[in-house]
């Protein structure tokens, strides 16, 4: 058993993987044989992430606020605090570009905190980045 009596520090989202102002704190990263990772994620609002995928699902719990989260091609879904989103790795996408994943960020005017949960891949890495999100295709921006 490990404890870790004290968070780690928070780091500011990389201007490559979310606009706006966002905050990552990772609150845990078990030794080898897991992959888990868990991470609370801090957006303002209208910030968000790229768009992105991750290796082996994902799920979001919302502790605070208020935001969206959306698969591409498909309807944006307002989250709040209280929900969990499970999103698949393998979820058929209907846009040619099938198999990037949601954006997800805070709403217009509510900042959001979510916990995301991962499983990292075999060679470490938690998620697939890809473009980012312009305030004309962002909802809350």
């Amino acid at each position: 058993m490990e404890i870790t009596r004290n968070p780690r520090h928070s780091e500011r989202g990389p201007a490559n993987r979310f606009t706006g102002s966002v905050r990552l704190d990772e609150i845990a990263a078990p030794a080898e044989p897991s992959r888990l990772r868990l991470y609370s994620v801090h957006f303002a609002p209208g910030s968000r992430t790229s768009w992105h995928r991750h290796p082996h699902g994902q799920v979001l719990h919302v502790t605070e606020g208020r935001g969206l989260v959306q698969c591409e091609g498909g309807p944006v879904e307002e989250i709040r605090a209280g929900d969990t989103v499970w999103i698949e790795a393998d979820e058929k996408l209907p846009q040619p570009s099938a198999g990037r994943y949601p954006p997800h960020g805070a709403g217009a005017r509510t900042f959001m905190t979510p916990l995301g949960l991962v499983e990292a891949a075999a060679d470490g890495t938690t998620a697939e980045w890809d473009a980012l999100v312009g305030d004309d295709a962002y909802p809350a921006a």
